[in-house]
This record gives C-alpha cells, structure tokens and sequence, in this order.
C-alpha cells in the first residue's frame, strides 16, 4: 500500500466516526437532560430556591433542607456501608447466594426508608409555595443526584425567568 492511501484510511477511521458523535436525530435540541426537554407547550420548571422565593420562604427552605440532611446523614451513611458489603459480597467467591441476596434485602429496606424521608420533606417544601410558583417547581429538581441523573454532567441548570411581583437581587 502506498503510503498516500495509507494516510487515507487512516484518516477515514479518524474523522469519520468523530463527525456521528456530535450528530443529533432530527428534533432533538442541546440543552439539560441530554436530549430530555419539558412537555409540549409546558415552561420548564425549577427547584423551590430558583422560583424567586420571599425571604421568609428561604429561611423556610433552608430550614427544611438542614433538617432533612441532618435526619437522612446516618441513613445515606449506612446504605453506602450496604453497597459497599454487597460488593464484597458479590466478588468474594466463597460468599453464598443467601448471604447476597440478604444484603440487597437490606440496600433495599433503606432505600425505601430514605425514599419516605425524601417523600415527607418534598410536602413540607410543597407547602410552602404559592399557587404559581407550584406550577413552576420540580420536586426531582430538589436534590441533587437527581438533577445530575436528569441534566448529565457538566450541565448548569438554568435559571427561571423574573417574574411579576418579586424583586430582583
């Protein structure tokens, strides 16, 4: 082969499937979610704390947040402890099966517990909001590993339009 052709081919195996990676089907617009976007006619939505609260609600808020980090803080801890023994669990070949499947029992029981928690601190920022600003929340917004999940990595999240009666900062 003549080195010509060579440089050919290569560049061929080089250009050509860098050029599919950044293409998009028809439609599809960048922005958060990797490809996800609001319903049709529906205004994006935001986090309680992006919805131009008054300054009661933030303390209000912030209020919520603390308290529920500080109640879920020996729950997070101990279902990373879980996973960690279902890894150990999983590339240990000496472990049973029922010792494995015992454990995932486990991951899940706490799982669930830290989902109830989750579930009463979203009614307790529910509740605080107006009519409007609840048509403009996402309560998966609320916490972080979600909105990462949701946004992909790297993605700021926007941020909403001013609305009527609220100050700017």
């Amino acid at each position: 082969m003549k080195p010509s052709t060579c440089v050919i081919v290569i560049l061929l195996f080089l250009v050509l499937p860098g050029s599919t990676c950044f293409s998009q089907p028809p439609g599809m617009k960048g922005g958060p979610g990797m490809g996800m976007r609001p319903w049709r006619d529906e205004p994006p939505c935001w986090r309680a704390i992006d919805l131009n609260p008054s300054s009661e609600q933030v303390k209000r808020l912030d209020l919520i947040h603390q308290t529920y980090l500080r109640e879920t803080q020996l729950l997070r801890a101990e279902l990373l402890l879980k996973r960690l023994e279902l890894r150990e669990f999983l590339t240990n070949p000496n472990t049973k099966v029922d010792s494995i499947r015992s454990k995932y029992s486990e991951i899940t029981e706490l799982q669930s517990r830290l989902e109830e928690k989750t579930l009463e601190n979203l009614i307790k920022v529910r509740s605080l909001l107006t009519q409007e600003q609840l048509r403009n929340w996402c309560p998966e917004q609320e916490f972080p590993p979600l909105r990462r999940m949701m946004q992909g990595p790297g993605v700021p999240p926007r941020r909403p339009p001013f609305q009527e009666g609220s100050k700017e900062d």
